[in-house]
């Protein structure tokens, strides 16, 4: 029998797959227990082939799902054999994870016997160890970071391994938090698995298995596309990061982006070696952030899956910041580092394709990570703050939304302040932090958190030192800042990476970049500014 793929097919089959991924994900969301992925949704869901190659995902985290195939394939590597009902859970940051708070579990969709499908689902989890609470510490190792997970059936066969769940929630500062949540992504992968077996029941497996090579090869020949619409050439550019919770220095992330015909290279050969903080970014998370930039560039909806990532190679030096050696820290390489590699690649698009490429949004996620303990009772939290997005020729740049690598919500102050013993004291706009032009850069936010009682608290944040930049003769954003007002009245401005106590009383403060500005302003005409922001 001949199988038919048409335009029309295509389309209906594109989604759904990625229905199978949606519902995932509102499975996840409903039944977790932490605010982190209930009320930010830091979650990511996606459905492969039986070769681990990404056929859908929901439209969820960026940088989890541009890295989450080198999760499953490692997953598949690990174990000779599958049988209905396994789980296998993962976080290795070095075997296609991105840090050990994102925990992933894969799981074996069967038709008739044999593997068709995997299922996945990736969760930031609010603690899992670690030096700090949180799990995101000014660490040196990855040993310091949390409970590395290697490929283990969480589930085999339908039987539940309770010494697995047992070890992973004995190792985080919140036990029943962790084990809800763990719960909560088991129900999505389970949802996941009914979908695709229906699909198949109601298609045929031949059906569903040719329209998902179709959609790979469509994905492909759209990327190509893209490319090809690029002039050939080479097109560098330079930005930085400005510290690795060690100490603040000049870390460099060097690009040379390629284009010759359908066919992009995007090398980072020359970028700054591996440093001894906690911003090396596995090559999974500098992968992801390269796709991710290419993707934007298209004009069409081309349904994200491992066909958009064909046309694209990536180069990382190895010992390098962005691909660094095992058991080097990694917990912000995801968070920060893959930002600043969007404004690395960004920037030399820009070049490529001038007046078609935003200036610097606020290349941060601002992570604030606490926890203590209240009443006998330990608590942590962990959230991302949204800032300014870069303003283009099509006009300003939005405020205060996260940006790139991230795609979570804020989280409501309501359900901040009733989980947590703390109080938000200001949520707004940060007025005038948008870089002026002839379009004017997103605003940052400023976040004022009163504590109730003794915390730990850490900040991991960037573009505290260099300003997002601008384009077209616009001026760079606003840097961000962190500060501590005590309870004597003192007012400490701490770094972008500080780790340290506060007081019942204490105050923290975070104000976060604003968005490069693009265009001269008619007004009051200005020199370019440098695009590196440095």
């Amino acid at each position: 029998m001949t199988m038919t793929v048409d335009a029309i097919s295509l389309e209906v089959f594109k989604n759904l797959f990625a229905a199978v991924a949606e519902e995932m994900g509102v499975t996840l969301q409903r039944a977790s227990f932490s605010p982190n992925i209930r009320e930010r949704l830091d979650f990511s869901c996606a459905v492969f082939d039986a070769e681990a190659r990404m056929v859908a995902q929901a439209a969820h985290i960026p940088v989890h799902l541009g890295s989450m195939p080198a999760s499953v394939a490692y997953a598949l590597r690990a174990f000779d054999r599958f049988a209905p009902g396994d789980v296998i859970i993962l976080n290795d940051p070095y075997h296609g994870g991105t840090h050990l708070p994102d925990i992933t579990m894969v799981s074996p969709v069967f038709v008739e016997g044999a593997v068709r499908f995997f299922v996945a689902s990736r969760a930031h989890h609010a603690d899992v160890g670690g030096m700090s609470p949180g799990s995101l510490p000014l660490s040196t190792e990855l040993y310091q970071e949390g409970i590395i997970i290697p490929p283990i059936k969480l589930i085999e066969g339908d039987r539940r391994n309770a010494g697995v769940l047992r070890l992973i929630t004995a190792n985080s500062r919140a036990p029943e938090e962790r084990l809800g949540d763990l719960e909560a992504q088991l129900a999505a992968q389970r949802v996941g698995e009914k979908r695709l077996l229906a699909m198949v029941e109601t298609h045929g497996e031949a059906r569903v298995s040719a329209h998902a090579e179709a959609l790979l090869e469509y994905s492909r020949r759209m990327t190509e596309a893209v490319i090809e619409r690029i002039p050939d050439g080479e097109y560098r550019f330079e930005d930085a990061m400005e510290g690795d919770g060690q100490g603040e220095f000049h870390i460099p992330i060097r690009v040379s982006l390629r284009v010759m015909g359908a066919r992009m290279t995007v090398d980072f050969s020359g970028s700054a070696a591996q440093v001894a903080g906690n911003i090396n970014a596995v090559e999974a998370i500098v992968k992801s952030a390269t796709w991710y930039c290419v993707r934007l560039l298209a004009e069409d909806d081309v349904p994200v899956n491992a066909g958009c990532f064909e046309p694209v190679e990536v180069i990382t030096p190895p010992h390098s910041l962005l691909n660094p050696d095992f058991p080097a820290a990694v917990a912000v390489g995801n968070t920060e580092t893959g930002q600043r590699v969007v404004d690395a690649v960004m920037g030399a698009l820009a070049q490529a394709l001038p007046g078609q490429i935003p200036a610097a949004s606020q290349g941060s996620m601002n992570n604030f990570t606490f926890g203590g303990t209240l009443n006998g009772s330990a608590f942590v939290y962990y959230e991302t703050i949204g800032g300014g997005h870069g303003a283009g020729a099509g006009g300003d740049g939005v405020d205060g939304r996260h940006s790139h690598m991230t795609n979570t919500r804020n989280t409501p102050v309501e359900a901040l302040e009733y989980a947590l013993p703390v109080r938000v004291l200001a949520y707004g706009l940060r007025d005038e932090s948008g870089g002026a032009g002839q379009h004017r850069g997103g605003a940052g936010i400023r976040r004022v958190y009163e504590f109730l009682t003794g915390a730990t608290i850490t900040l991991n944040s960037e573009r505290r030192v260099y300003a997002p930049y601008g384009l077209a003769g616009g001026e760079a954003g606003k840097t961000g800042l962190n500060a501590i007002l005590r309870t004597d009245g003192r007012i400490e401005r701490v770094s972008g990476k500080y780790t340290g106590s506060v007081e019942a009383g204490d105050r923290v403060v975070i104000e976060t970049p604003g968005g490069g500005g693009w265009g001269e302003q008619d007004s009051n005409p200005i020199a370019e500014t440098d695009a590196n922001g440095l």
